[in-house]
């Protein structure tokens, strides 16, 4: 019943939007934007978010409001924006994880993350880096590979969550690896950290700005990067595709608009990423928080975003992973 009267109420936006005068497109934005972070406030997303929100006030001269909403994976700010009138006045700044949660839950969480949203920019992309517990006695990826070959299923591996980006990037790794091991979901990448630095897991991937200092520090050992270049804050650690062929698992953060937003409205929403994107100051605020800034067309996001919707519905397919609850 609740769906029924959500798209409903989405139709009836929509019917709205089609009916603004024709040069109302032209003269967007005219109030302030929301821009919905689907995690809680002081986060490495929220932090990327506001980078991206304070270069884009200034060139659209009005100010992009940062909203945290967090809740049921980002389903909860993503079902909001899907559900808001395509005026260009709510957006969603949407990550792997968030994404990765949609589509494995869209025949229950309401929206459809593929059908429901317009592309409007890919804001920026980060590694995840693979971290084991010093104890475990490999030095590298290929021997950390070599081990889990000998000892299938004795090591596990711990994840912010069934179905989150983390959970399919190391089920990815997994496959192309040809090794088997334990999956513990935690509720968030604190608790999990909590019990590798213990002993309790042996390995989990997580961003690389969070675990420089674990990694420096000698408290994790790190093995490699998600990415298929090496990370600048990372430059000693290999990839991990340099030992298991085919790895590529990028982190990202991209800004979404209702579907059916006038083209013109997100082709000057993308601008506005681009500009922020192309400003040195934005781009080091950006390196400084460990990602590197993208600023794409909505043609390219779309393009990326495809190709990244096959990857991770590749990855489901392959190993049955499902949401809690399912």
């Amino acid at each position: 019943m609740f769906n029924h009267l959500a798209r409903y109420a989405a139709a009836l936006a929509m019917a709205a939007v089609a009916c603004l005068p024709a040069h109302a497109a032209d003269t967007y934005p005219t109030r302030s934007i929301r821009l919905l972070v689907p995690f809680s406030p002081g986060g490495g997303i929220d932090q990327l978010a506001r980078i991206a929100a304070v270069k884009m006030s200034e060139d659209l001269k009005q100010q992009v409001v940062v909203e945290n909403m967090a809740g049921a994976g980002g389903a909860i700010a993503a079902k909001t924006v899907a559900n808001a009138a395509p005026d260009g006045y709510t957006l969603i700044f949407n990550s792997s994880s968030a994404v990765a949660t949609g589509l494995l839950g869209k025949d229950r969480l309401g929206f459809d993350p593929v059908k429901d949203f317009a592309p409007v920019s890919l804001v920026a992309q980060f590694p995840l880096v693979m971290v084991v517990n010093p104890k475990v006695p490999a030095r590298n990826m290929k021997e950390f590979v070599a081990l889990l070959k000998k000892n299938p299923d004795k090591y596990n591996y711990g994840s912010s969550g069934n179905g989150t980006a983390i959970h399919l990037a190391s089920e990815l790794f997994k496959t192309l690896a040809g090794v088997s091991m334990q999956h513990v979901p935690y509720k968030g990448t604190a608790a999990a950290m909590q019990d590798l630095l213990g002993g309790r897991i042996h390995m989990m991937l997580d961003g690389v700005p969070p675990q420089i200092g674990n990694i420096h520090e000698g408290r994790v050992r790190a093995l490699g990067v998600t990415t298929t270049e090496r990370s600048p804050m990372l430059p000693d650690v290999p990839t991990v595709a340099e030992a298991v062929p085919g790895y590529a698992f990028p982190f990202w953060v991209a800004i979404y608009a209702p579907a059916a937003t006038p083209q013109p409205i997100v082709d000057r929403l993308a601008a506005a990423v681009s500009a922020a994107a192309k400003d040195p100051q934005s781009r080091q605020r950006f390196k400084d928080a460990g990602s590197e800034a993208v600023g794409s067309t909505p043609a390219e996001l779309a393009a990326f975003w495809k190709q990244q919707v096959e990857l991770y519905s590749g990855i489901v397919r392959q190993t049955g992973i499902k949401l809690d609850g399912e």
